[in-house]
Formats: structure tokens, sequence, C-alpha cells
């Protein structure tokens, strides 16, 4: 299922209008790192054509959320990330707000598309992200 079929069928956050409860590892897992090197990446993937699937910008907490497909990023352990997959959830705007304070979906494609792991490492792990990393530790 796609994430925005799973926004379709989401419960609400405790009634919260536009806030959904997502389960992850159910056809996608999420990587999250932190915004500025997740952002840069980002921007890495979009500028060599790198198909992306969704991204969720969480502003509030400064972090970045990748879709990738179930049980390819297990073992991350050298990079500013955190993997999630089965027995986790995430808190996302719905498809009615899909911008707004909470951050929102820098990508969020109509299929199912989500992004290759090996990419998101490989950008992860440019210098111009790994750089940026240094500067911020």
């Amino acid at each position: 299922m796609s994430v925005r079929d799973a926004l379709r069928r989401a419960p609400m956050v405790n009634d919260v209008p536009g806030l959904r409860l997502l389960k992850v590892g159910d056809g996608w897992d999420v990587v999250r790192t932190s915004a500025e090197i997740g952002l840069l990446a980002l921007a890495y993937l979009r500028c060599i054509g790198t198909s992306v699937g969704p991204v969720l910008y969480d502003r509030p907490n400064g972090r970045l959320y990748y879709a990738v497909p179930t049980g390819t990023a297990t073992s991350w352990d050298d990079l500013p990330v955190r993997h999630l997959s089965t027995n986790s959830w995430l808190v996302a705007p719905g498809l009615e707000l899909l911008d707004d304070w909470f951050g929102g979906w820098c990508e969020l494609p109509d299929d199912d598309t989500l992004t290759d792991t090996e990419a998101l490492r490989a950008a992860l792990q440019h210098p111009y992200v790994a750089t940026t990393l240094e500067a911020v530790r």
C-alpha cells in the first residue's frame, strides 16, 4: 500500500484534524535523519534525477523521514539515521493538511514509489552532506 493510501486510511491523532497515525513496516519502512542532513540529501537526490518516495519534514523536531522499501535499511550504524520498521508509528499530516506549521510532505508521490535505499545512503555519504554533518557535530 502506498503512503498516500495509508494516509487516507490512517486514524486521526487524538481527534486532531489533519494529523494521522501511520503504521510503519507494512510495505514501507522509514529512515529518520536530522532536517539539516536530510534536506541536503534530498537536494542531491533531486539533482541526480533519482525517483524519491514520500519524504516528511517534521519542523518542530527538526527531522526528515524518508519512506523506503521494508527491510532495506537495517544496518546503517555508520550514518546519522534511525531506521523505523515493524511496531513503529509515525505522526504525519493527512492529505487535507499537506503543509503547515508541522512541516509537511516534501515529496508525496501519487503512486507507490519509495526512495531507493542505496541512492539515499550514497546521498547521505556525499561529501557536501558529510561536511555539514561534521560542522553540526
